[in-house]
């Protein structure tokens, strides 16, 4: 799938600008062709040679902009859900 190739590996950075890990994997939902979440990896030395297993599931609506990094939102659509809830 194109679109899995194009952001898997992309850093990930928060509201502030703080680089939160890689994505590991995209969650899409088949029936919608939608993506629903994306994984992403702590990052360390651990991740790098594949034997991580901290990894955080961020629902899709967080990302605020896709380019050469992923940006996330400060705050979810949802009211009250902060990224501090997160784990991020």
């Amino acid at each position: 799938m194109r679109v899995v190739e194009e952001i898997v590996g992309k850093e990930v950075l928060d509201s502030s600008a703080t680089v939160i890990g890689k994505v590991k994997d995209i969650e899409v939902n088949l029936g919608t062709k939608r993506i629903e979440a994306i994984v992403v990896g702590k990052g360390g030395i651990s991740e790098s040679i594949g034997i991580s297993k901290e990894e955080n599931v961020i629902p899709y609506d967080m990302v605020k902009q896709i380019g050469d990094k992923i940006l996330l939102k400060e705050y979810i659509d949802e009211p009250g859900l902060e990224t501090q809830e997160l784990g991020i």
